[in-house]
């Protein structure tokens, strides 16, 4: 009885966070965000858009430039050049050593808003790459939201498409739903380009993969390093066992 709870709870439990994960996207289908955190050059842009277009309300409070300069292969000058817009409280830039924060007061941004934007340090991590890439690349035009945008992934999100300009403004294409007990809805399958934006399709894409790449690596920049250094303990491994098996031989021969 107890194995057969066990492994009742083991089946349960993912479909249980399953379910909860696809109604929190709104139950649009995730697009496949094929993230590469090798892409050194796509971290790279994926940094400079987020810094450019995200920043201004989304911290990173747990990350520092300079980290992100060591591990995107940017030196100190390129990031005082490139990414550091900020100030401190002092009112001078921000020093490569200081954490990815932002200047915007929590008190300003609950009333602009309506409520505080998010750090997003952990975003990737906690939503999922293939939910993030969706997310930025299904914004569409609402003139009823506050902001004019809706999003399909994120139903009554409460931010404006700060991306628009290069997406371009979009309407979602629709179709009946039947949910087989003789209701129908209408559920987004799609979108169609009804202004054109500074990019084409695939080229917004990759702009939505880079700052998916970025936030992915954000979420654990650990991960860089451990992927280089679990060569080199395996390595050890290996030869901690040749030597411990030799040792064992020359110990053991004159037992035998």
């Amino acid at each position: 009885m107890k194995k057969l709870i066990i492994l009742l709870f083991a089946v349960l439990l993912p479909l249980s966070f399953w379910a909860q994960t696809q109604a929190a996207g709104g139950g649009y289908p995730l697009d496949n965000a094929d993230v590469d955190l090798g892409d050194r050059p796509s971290l790279q842009r994926g940094a400079k858009y987020y810094v450019n277009y995200c920043m201004g309300c989304h911290a990173l409070g747990y990350q520092r430039f300079n980290r992100v300069g060591k591990d995107l292969g940017l030196t100190d000058k390129e990031l005082l050049e490139n990414l550091i817009f900020t100030s401190n409280k002092k009112g001078e830039q921000k020093k490569v050593g200081d954490l990815m924060t932002i200047a915007m007061d929590t008190d300003y941004a609950e009333a602009a808003f309506g409520v505080v934007p998010p750090d997003l340090n952990l975003i990737a991590r906690s939503r999922g790459a293939d939910w993030l890439y969706t997310y930025l690349r299904t914004f569409y035009k609402d003139d009823s939201r506050a902001f004019g945008a809706n999003n399909a992934a994120f139903p009554l999100v409460g931010m404006p498409n700060v991306l628009q300009h290069l997406q371009g403004e979009q309407q979602p294409v629709y179709e009946e739903h039947d949910d087989g007990h003789g209701h129908t809805s209408k559920v987004i399958t799609g979108f169609e380009i009804i202004k054109e934006g500074e990019l084409n399709v695939e080229e917004f894409d990759q702009v939505a993969l880079d700052i998916t790449n970025f936030l992915v690596y954000s979420g654990e920049p650990a991960k860089m390093v451990r992927g280089k250094l679990g060569f080199w303990v395996l390595l050890f491994l290996g030869l901690f066992g040749w030597l411990a098996y030799q040792l064992k031989k020359e110990y053991w021969k004159d037992v035998h």
